[in-house]
């Protein structure tokens, strides 16, 4: 019985880290097909950084996903978990303005709806709107 056991627990174990891996992979090719590093550094003049913002980003989601696994108390309080919600939300951002771009939506969606001149108040209302909505979710419990 021991033994059936501990084999059904490094099988699972085994399922668990390869299906990690998978997700894994596919969410750094999404990113890498995106462009979304290479981007940003060009448009931040430093494109000679690509290698760091490459290692943040692995470092940041291994450190991501050990906190959420292992339900680690992140000392900080308010302020961390502040700063944890910016950088996550720029970096979703970031990411979602380069799938946006790299679909052309920003274009159609200026033809579709005729708009000659505005489209920064368009899109900061669009992202003042997700911001106001996330923190009505969080600040009143939503989510529980």
């Amino acid at each position: 019985m021991f033994v059936s056991r501990f084999f059904r627990q490094i099988f699972l174990l085994f399922l668990g880290v390869s299906g990690g891996g998978l997700v894994a992979a596919g969410v750094y090719a999404f990113i890498t097909i995106l462009g979304l590093v290479p981007r940003l550094a060009a448009r931040t003049h430093t494109a000679a950084q690509v290698k760091r913002y490459e290692n943040w980003i692995i470092l940041g989601s291994a450190f991501g996903n050990l906190v959420n696994l292992f339900d680690m108390p992140l000392m900080g309080g308010y302020v961390l978990m502040a700063l944890w919600g910016v950088c996550s939300g720029i970096f979703v951002g970031c990411l979602v303005m380069s799938l946006a771009e790299t679909l052309d939506t920003v274009p159609t969606i200026n033809r579709r709806i005729r708009l000659s001149v505005g489209i920064q108040y368009v899109i900061a209302g669009i992202g003042i709107g997700k911001t106001a909505g996330s923190l009505v979710y969080f600040f009143y419990n939503i989510a529980a």
